[in-house]
């Protein structure tokens, strides 16, 4: 009693608790956050619909436009007589379901959008939405971005509740989110967690990444549900988790509102987007080139190419400036400068910060349109690892071809290395399709959806013959 007294007199303003009164506000303060998380149910849960797509998927065994000895040579020396040769008969595709998560975010008129995953709808025949009053619509795709792994859907209904849009920019590492989707088709599940992290790029799971990171529980149907906020605003869309076991594993990943509104807009405006284009490409600033640099820190990327004909090679940027800035934004990776870079809007002025030979310095870029066809092409012909030309006249006087393209470059150790093509080999077609041209060759490897895999017709001593390639 004399030590309380003591106490009490050297700190007369401290007011001493009962134990028993501690653990009242304890228990009060969780109750708070317990009521602060039904009431986000209560909200958005109206909002928030369940997705089932059902799609025609191609049939076991081989299909007969990859059957290699559909060759006139074959048939000119052999007849229809081989065993072998006489292609298979056609298998019926089979059907597939799948389901998935996504939320109204805008109305007009008698029509809703909705925002979802692209894979969650990729290859759909039909596409139906469950709402949370039981009532289901048939959905029409309005338009998808794979590269962002963005779709939005639309259904006939009128007066549905909109999910408002929260500010992705603002939200904080350790802040508190919700999640709300379908997993495992158990409709409307809520969980929660923090974001432990913000700004993930280069996973490997989209083209455009700028990935929420969050330990609230995410698993297979929650896809293209919304991560909320407390005031339940939607700051992101679930896309993809972290796991070694198919469930849930602490680690989950969100496209930032402000990413999937800017995509979800053009493609409500017009179906398809539209981005940027600067023409260089990064790589990152390790501490060995910033030392060779003799840079003071190592923030910043570098650029490593300059495309011919580019904005960039216009507005004077070099191979070997370090990029610092995004207009005001500081660069801390290539992924970070690719994003913004595609959400410049062409024919806008970008301020690129960056430092030349030691000094710091602002170049200001006229944004471009983004070819994105050209740029699929590029991309196959750079996943098999193989450069193409032309014939010349005198090799297709001396070939007797009309239309191939000979090989130039293979890549080590790249698919075409594997399957044996090698400088010099001629490719007759790629995909059933004659080629003649490098531009040929590139469309034809993702004509009808091929990308993924080739099937090429080379001219191997005097003989055809095919070849597959696969690279996913």
């Amino acid at each position: 009693m004399k030590r309380l007294l003591l106490l009490a007199a050297l700190l007369p303003g401290l007011i001493v608790l009962p134990v028993s009164a501690v653990q009242d506000g304890g228990i009060e303060s969780l109750r708070q956050t317990g009521k602060a998380f039904s009431s986000v149910a209560r909200k958005v849960s109206p909002s928030v619909v369940f997705i089932h797509v059902e799609s025609r998927t191609a049939a076991d065994g081989r299909d007969n436009a990859d059957w290699p000895f559909q060759d006139d040579l074959l048939r000119r020396f052999f007849g229809d007589d081989l065993p072998g040769l006489s292609r298979p008969a056609p298998k019926k595709p089979r059907r597939a379901m799948s389901q998935g998560s996504g939320f109204i975010f805008s109305t007009r008129g008698e029509t809703a959008y909705i925002l979802t995953n692209s894979h969650v709808v990729e290859n759909a025949q039909r596409i139906r939405v469950k709402l949370h009053d039981g009532r289901e619509f048939d959905a029409t795709l309005q338009g998808t971005d794979p590269r962002s792994d963005v779709a939005v859907l639309r259904i006939d209904a009128r007066g549905l509740p909109v999910l408002k849009w929260g500010d992705s920019a603002r939200l904080e590492v350790g802040e508190w989110v919700v999640a709300m989707g379908n997993p495992f088709g158990l409709s409307h599940t809520l969980t929660t967690g923090v974001v432990s992290a913000k700004g993930r790029t280069s996973l490997g799971i989209n083209d455009y990444e700028d990935f929420i990171q969050t330990d609230a529980a995410i698993n297979p149907g929650n896809s293209g549900g919304p991560l909320l906020n407390l005031d339940g605003e939607v700051v992101g869309m679930n896309t993809a988790i972290f796991s070694r076991s198919g469930g849930h594993m602490g680690v989950g990943f969100a496209i930032p509102s402000n990413l999937a509104r800017t995509i979800a807009e053009q493609l409500v405006a017009s179906g398809r987007v539209v981005r940027g284009y600067i023409g260089l490409t990064v790589q990152p600033l390790t501490m060995e080139i910033g030392e060779a640099l003799r840079l003071k820190d190592n923030r910043g990327v570098l650029v490593n190419e300059v495309q011919a004909g580019s904005p960039a090679e216009r507005a004077g940027l070099r191979a070997g400036d370090v990029l610092t800035h995004f207009n005001d934004t500081p660069l801390a990776d290539g992924g970070q400068y690719r994003n913004r870079a595609a959400l410049a809007q062409p024919g806008s002025s970008v301020t690129l910060g960056l430092i030349r030979d030691g000094r710091p310095q602002q170049i200001t870029v006229k944004v471009a349109l983004l070819d994105e066809d050209a740029l699929q092409r590029a991309e196959a012909a750079m996943a098999l690892g193989i450069a193409v030309r032309g014939l010349s006249p005198e090799e297709s006087r001396r070939t007797r071809l009309a239309k191939a393209v000979v090989v130039t470059a293979v890549a080590p150790r790249s698919v075409a290395a594997l399957a044996g093509l090698v400088p010099g080999t001629v490719i007759l077609e790629v995909n059933r399709r004659p080629v003649g041209s490098p531009d040929e060759f590139a469309a034809a490897l993702v004509e009808n959806g091929a990308a993924g895999s080739a099937l090429l017709r080379i001219a191997d001593n005097g003989r055809s013959r095919f070849v597959t390639l696969r690279w996913q």
